[in-house]
Order: C-alpha cells, then sequence, then structure tokens
C-alpha cells in the first residue's frame, strides 16, 4: 500500500528514494518548504506546530531547513496538526474538510487539564474551538488581554471564569461569553473534573 502510494506521488517528484521507514524527496518545492507554507498559513510558530506534533523546535526548524527527513509516521503526525494528511499535501489540489472525527483531534495532556484541539487546522479560521479537562483544584493558562472574543459550553462539572478581579460561577448545562480585553483565565475549585467546550475568535489557544 505505501509503494503504491509512493508511486503516485512520484509523479510530483524530480528524484524519489524509497526505504522501509523513510521517504527521502526532492520536490519541485521541497519538502520543507511546504511544511513551513503550511504552517505560516494556520498561523503557528514551529513552537506551537512542534507541541502539537509531540515533537521539537529544534526538530521542525531541521525540518523546515532541509536538514532532516521525516518517517512516514513523522510527516502523518505534523500533517495532521496542520489539518492535512499525506494525500492532501501531495496531491494538486485539496478538498474542503468539514466534518473531524476523534481521529483528527490533537491533544495536550498535563497534569492540570487536556486540551483537545477539535479542528486542527482552525488556527487559519476565524475561530478555534477546544475541548478542555480541567482537573480538581487546577486552572488552565492564564491569558492576558487582546483583541477577540470566548464562548464556552461546559459539559461536566463546575468552573470559575475569572475576568480581571472579577469571578463567575459556570455548571453544568450553562454557557459563558466573555470578551477578551482583561486578564483572564478558568479554574476548578470543585473535587470533581470539570469538561466543558471552549471557542476563541480569532484563535488563541
Amino acid at each position: 500500500m505505501l509503494l503504491n502510494f509512493l508511486l503516485k506521488i512520484a509523479k510530483l517528484c524530480t528524484v524519489v528514494k524509497q526505504t522501509k521507514y523513510k521517504v527521502t524527496t526532492v520536490f519541485f518545492m521541497k519538502l520543507g518548504q511546504k511544511i513551513r507554507n503550511l504552517r505560516l498559513q494556520c498561523g503557528l510558530t514551529q513552537e506551537e506546530l512542534a507541541d502539537r506534533s509531540e515533537l521539537t523546535k529544534g526538530y521542525i526548524s531541521q525540518l523546515e531547513n532541509e536538514l532532516t527527513s521525516p518517517s512516514i509516521a513523522t510527516l502523518t503526525d505534523i500533517l495532521s496538526a496542520l489539518g492535512s494528511s499525506l494525500q492532501e499535501f501531495f496531491a494538486d489540489f485539496k478538498d474542503e474538510k468539514v466534518v473531524f472525527t476523534d481521529r483528527d483531534f490533537i491533544e495536550k495532556d498535563t497534569k492540570e487539564y487536556k486540551l483537545s484541539w477539535l479542528v486542527p487546522n482552525s488556527q487559519k479560521n476565524l475561530m478555534e474551538p477546544i475541548r478542555m479537562e480541567l482537573n480538581p483544584g487546577c486552572s488552565a493558562e492564564e491569558d492576558f488581554p487582546h483583541e477577540g472574543e470566548e464562548f464556552g459550553y461546559v459539559l461536566q462539572g463546575e468552573i470559575c471564569i475569572k475576568l480581571g478581579n472579577v469571578v463567575k460561577k459556570c455548571k453544568k448545562g450553562d454557557s459563558f461569553y466573555f470578551t477578551t480585553d482583561k486578564p483572564h483565565t478558568i479554574y476548578n475549585k470543585k473535587d470533581v473534573k470539570a469538561v466543558f467546550i471552549w471557542i476563541s475568535s480569532p484563535p488563541n489557544f
């Protein structure tokens, strides 16, 4: 299956070298350059892309500067974080993706929370939706004032939203909406996990 796929994309290449684990190619537009262009289209820094792909910033830098070549699995993870796929990346054009399943989600799991990007390429959109699981006694990272608006809906538990010096409670079944012109954060004072959908416009997570 992998060999058939490589043969299909070979039409886009001047040289293709196949190994069991890696694909080393010289494209009309080099692979690293294409990844950099796609990352910039998504409005991500190298560090943000590395975080979403569970790689290092140094590796992303080396990749974009053609100093290393990724494995198929690594390239797939990077493209997934950029809202793309191997087929789309090597195609002459790509169809707009409308439906995203849990296989598309990008996750960041810490001691305090588990964050899931529900739309991997939302950095280039007007809105960025995430699903947040906030552990008992923990908080999301504090955000400084910036232009934009945020909306959320609590699926489980109860959260506290701090806007400047004001704190508002929001429990299961409640929604929240605020402008982001004050320092703000969300925390969980309860002894059970809180789960909520959180949408930022423009993208900020």
